[in-house]
């Protein structure tokens, strides 16, 4: 090591190097932040302000929107100010804090979508015991909970990738500091770092797709026995879209981090990267809140409030 120099800064690729894309990606990706931020924000403040929305269902979606607003925040901002500045370069301690928060932050989505999909069962199997199984402080623990193994899981992986030498090249081949690309500049034996990814990663993956395949299964079998269509296709309506969303989700993070590091793409990791964290947080305001029928009456109810104060 004494003949190596140690690595203090990376450079980031970027998504591309054609001139003329600059701009034309500089406002899209604006433009899908600005949306993100706007979407998931609001959501959280109608929440908060109307009492009807008080509910666990409601608590686990402002607290998902509140997740989509960080884990995009750390990303976004920087790729958006790399298009205007053409700074592609990021220190070292940078690198691993964008690392750490959005590794947190995903990683609390994921298990949020499973507590989301434990909520639905517990509704729609057993409805005469919803209020006593999801308790303020039920949900207070499952929230908690999520957090706690969100952080947790983002210092195993940072603690994981960052305790290698970086000593060769410091070229990251990506639009952000994510796990893969980061370990792959390693000038030492890196299997012991990939095999820990790869077993952490598909636990919290899979683990969290377990709960959310069993209870949509108990819901679709109670929905089936209760031989009523309407309520057969309001069930199939909103499970359709939470599990749009969940495949969306759970499917970019199985293309980028349980498959070996031989067959890994860059090119693809960065197209796929760009959905999970820029597009999805994005979408998820729409597919789990906009389309329901209690927020849009609140939203109607804040904005016919918002008229009448301003009239006055």
């Amino acid at each position: 090591m004494d003949n190596k120099t140690e690595v203090m800064q990376f450079i980031l690729v970027g998504l591309t190097d054609n001139p003329e894309l600059q701009i034309p990606l500089f406002i899209m990706f604006t433009l899908i932040y600005l949306t993100n931020v706007v979407g998931n924000l609001g959501m959280i403040l109608l929440i908060l302000m109307d009492s009807h929305l008080h509910t666990p269902m409601y608590y686990f979606l402002s607290n998902l929107s509140l997740v989509d607003l960080c884990y995009s925040s750390a990303v976004t901002p920087t790729v958006v100010a790399g298009f205007i500045t053409g700074d592609k370069i990021i220190s070292y301690n940078a690198c691993a804090a964008q690392m750490f928060f959005f590794a947190a932050f995903a990683t609390i989505e994921n298990f949020f979508l499973a507590s989301m999909a434990y909520d639905r069962y517990a509704a729609v199997c057993k409805p005469l015991h919803y209020t006593t199984t999801m308790t303020t402080s039920m949900c207070a623990r499952l929230i908690i909970g999520c957090y706690a193994c969100g952080f947790l899981n983002a210092s195993i992986h940072v603690g994981n990738t960052f305790r290698l030498p970086f000593c060769m090249s410091n070229v990251v081949h990506h639009f952000f500091c994510d796990i893969p690309a980061v370990l792959a500049l390693s000038c030492s034996d890196r299997l012991v770092s990939e095999l820990v990814l790869l077993y952490v990663a598909s636990f919290n993956v899979f683990f969290a797709l377990l709960v959310i395949l069993i209870s949509y299964l108990f819901i679709f079998i109670t929905i089936l026995n209760m031989h009523s269509s309407a309520g057969y296709q309001k069930a199939l309506f909103t499970c359709g879209s939470h599990l749009t969303a969940v495949s969306i989700f759970y499917g970019t993070l199985i293309v980028m981090y349980l498959q070996p590091s031989s067959s890994h793409s860059m090119d693809t990791d960065k197209t796929v990267s760009v959905f999970y964290s820029m597009i999805i947080p994005m979408l998820n305001p729409v597919v789990y809140s906009l389309r329901n029928k209690e927020v849009k009456s609140a939203f109607k109810k804040v904005l016919l409030e918002t008229k009448l104060s301003v009239c006055l």
